[in-house]
């Protein structure tokens, strides 16, 4: 069906969708209900919060990870007498993220669990906006032939990853010659000022209170970290195409600039916008078009300063020293990079449960990196291989290390 002005309504399925991206995703599309409607939602095991989006949005199908949980949803959906069929399980993920009637899939399931729709997504050929970055981490190329076998549009929602794009030339033929380098910018997270021989007191709760974004707790703890800066190098290698020598990271505080891309004659572009996800998800919503995100204007009357600071200075070597693992795995042979997902899905786990210290959460990436020389994969099943064997040698470290 189109609106008024001829345009097709977008059917969304939003994997991931009580998760912080899944939220700020369904408020952009309940501002414009003439563009977007809801197809799908899938969450983990969050019953209640699903069922709300389901009486409001209406969608066709729900899923969630375990049948225990969708029988639950499935009674009250009945019960409310909502049309909407409910599945439960990977595979339904996967169908849903592949169906016929999907235009547009929002991949916000956290971590390497969102492999396989986000790879089903590209193989059906859909407008495939990516906010878990692991699917590149982990699948690298592999995820990117997929991409271009099915013909699908990949879009990249992380803000960094966002602004990059909006950075760069429309002609993205022209890419490799016009760019110098890629400049990730960082916030630097809650840690930035914090002296290392303290990290060891570190708690889950001050590691998760970032001070700019409001995000998943694993997303909060890599900030703090600051390995998903190195996630994000690896994906910015992946989605760019550019070597990993032409990606800087620098910290910036304030997260007014969310990535820069500087040029061949050494001018810069940059995109500015307040540290609101909604503004990268309406943007991955309505490409080549901008549509109103919600998000609130940058003033830039109220701005005191916008500072920088190199990744390397004023101790954030030692403060940091996961970020250098980015170029070590991309150096490494081809699946290095899903090692270094997985011992860092598993070593922030054991930290959240208090199993390990945050100062050991490198230690154990560190030695899984180490310990596993991956066989260069060739399909999914390998990567998954590689995942499983990874996080294995990751848990035997956390528990050695165990507190």
């Amino acid at each position: 069906m189109a609106d008024q002005t001829g345009l097709k309504k977008q059917h969304v399925a939003i994997l991931g969708s009580t998760g912080s991206i899944g939220v700020n995703t369904l408020d952009v599309i309940s501002r414009h209900p003439d563009r977007f409607e809801v197809f799908a939602l899938s969450a983990l095991t969050q019953v209640d919060k699903l069922f709300a989006q389901c009486v409001q949005f209406k969608p066709a199908f729900a899923v969630l990870g375990s049948e225990p949980h969708g029988r639950e949803l499935e009674q009250v959906c009945r019960a409310q007498g909502l049309a909407t069929r409910v599945l439960w399980g990977a595979d339904s993920i996967t169908m849903v993220a592949e169906h016929e009637l999907v235009d547009t899939v929002m991949a916000a399931i956290v971590g390497a669990a969102g492999l396989a729709s986000c790879i089903g997504a590209a193989r059906a050929g859909k407008r495939l906006l990516l906010a878990n970055k692991e699917a590149l981490v982990v699948g690298g190329d592999f995820f990117l032939r997929a991409v271009a076998a099915g013909g699908a549009k990949l879009l990249p929602i992380d803000s960094e990853h966002s602004a990059i794009f909006q950075s760069l030339p429309d002609d993205h033929g022209v890419w490799a010659k016009q760019i110098d380098k890629i400049i990730l910018t960082s916030s630097g997270g809650p840690f930035r000022r914090r002296d290392p021989a303290t990290f060891a007191s570190i708690t889950p709760d001050q590691a998760c209170a970032h001070p700019n974004w409001v995000m998943g707790r694993k997303i909060s703890v890599d900030s703090a970290t600051m390995m998903n800066k190195a996630l994000e190098v690896i994906e910015a290698k992946y989605l760019f195409g550019v070597q990993s020598s032409q990606i800087e990271v620098v910290i910036h505080p304030q997260s007014v600039i969310h990535s820069m891309v500087q040029y061949r004659d050494h001018s810069v572009l940059a995109q500015l916008g307040t540290p609101d996800m909604k503004v990268p998800i309406a943007y991955g919503l309505s490409w080549p078009d901008r549509i109103t995100s919600g998000a609130a204007p940058l003033n830039f009357a109220a701005m005191a300063d916008m500072t920088f600071e190199s990744a390397n200075a004023h101790g954030h070597g030692e403060r940091f020293p996961g970020l250098k693992l980015a170029w070590a795995a991309l150096a490494g042979t081809s699946g290095t990079t899903a090692v270094l997902n997985a011992a860092n899905e598993v070593a922030v786990a054991a930290f959240l449960a208090n199993q390990i210290r945050f100062d050991q959460i490198h230690q154990v990436n560190l030695e899984t990196l180490s310990g596993v020389t991956p066989t260069p994969p060739g399909s999914l099943d390998d990567l998954l291989g590689i995942d499983a064997e990874s996080r294995h040698a990751a848990q035997s470290v956390v528990l050695r290390l165990g507190v």
